[in-house]
């Protein structure tokens, strides 16, 4: 009872989020494909394209059944090749540089010999950092925590810094957020604990994108600004193809392809060797891309 109750909140979660993110949009819809799993179970994969706001989005749902490979088993440190597996995963390209990319996933992996565990996050990666803003999503990751544990907030956002990083060029993929894996019953905290953590996480995404998004879609840019966000895609592409679990556990599994990689934006520039100029906008980014920032207490 307690998995079906988990993937009843996955797929409600879809609904809302896919509503609230049309109508902050304003100008497209999301289309939807249902989609079978070989193993078992499958999927909902939904995305916007071509929006007022919404260059590119995608919301995948998800709840499979199947046997892992005996490679992935070990990797995963798994006594029991069977699975079950549900969740939504997101991630979000604006049309303009001045709205950053958003990514949140929520999930719940159950083993055939009984142990289950949640797992999740929100990071954000705005193409132009503003202090302000990057403090204001971070202080309110920090209520969510707070509301659970004590432990949450600094653990999470640490594991978060060590996970959206592309070791490879030495930064990170934006401002992080919260990343949280294995989160199993303890004698002090139970399953049903864990899944309102993870829902308070997951509805917290709602309100402070839209906010975001809303704040910063008039925002004045030019080429030089496009150019930007184009190599800043390609970073993020970056991470997505070699770092990411998810995308490697898709992959292994044979799950759904275009599922897999909607993550991926519809345009991203790789330049040889582009070093912003100095005391410019882009270098100031850059040097907001590394580990361990205090956010909450940044720029006050």
């Amino acid at each position: 009872m307690f998995r079906e109750k988990v993937e009843a909140f996955m797929r409600q979660f879809q609904a809302d989020l896919c509503h609230a993110l049309e109508t902050c949009d304003g100008g497209a819809t999301f289309s939807s494909e249902v989609w079978q799993h070989e193993g078992g179970g499958g999927g909902i994969t939904r995305v916007i394209e071509n929006g007022q706001v919404l260059e590119k989005g995608g919301v995948n749902f998800s709840a499979v059944t199947g046997e892992l490979s005996p490679q992935f088993l070990k990797a995963l440190q798994m006594p029991d090749p069977r699975y079950f597996a549900t969740g939504v995963s997101v991630v979000m390209h604006p049309h303009s540089p001045m709205v950053p990319i958003a990514h949140m996933n929520v999930r719940y992996f159950e083993a055939g010999n009984g142990q289950a565990w949640f797992g999740g996050g929100i990071d954000m990666t705005p193409i132009y950092v503003d202090v302000k803003q990057a403090r204001e999503f971070h202080e309110q990751m920090k209520a969510v925590c707070d509301k659970h544990h004590p432990s949450y907030y600094p653990e999470f956002k640490k594991w978060a810094d060590d996970y959206f990083y592309n070791e490879h060029r030495d930064e990170t993929r934006g401002v992080g957020g919260i990343f949280f894996d294995r989160l199993m019953a303890t004698e002090e905290i139970s399953m049903e604990e864990r899944l309102a953590f993870v829902h308070d996480v997951a509805y917290a995404f709602i309100p402070f994108y839209t906010s975001v998004i809303n704040q910063n879609r008039n925002l004045p840019y030019g080429e030089r600004e496009k150019q930007w966000q184009l190599i800043r895609r390609g970073r993020y592409v970056e991470f997505n193809l070699v770092y990411d679990r998810g995308t490697k556990f898709g992959l292994l599994t044979k799950g759904r392809i275009e599922s897999i990689l909607m993550s991926l934006p519809t345009h991203a520039s790789w330049v040889y060797n582009f070093t912003p100029e100095p005391r410019s906008a882009e270098e100031q980014t850059l040097s907001y891309l590394k580990k361990d920032i205090d956010w909450v207490n940044e720029g006050r």
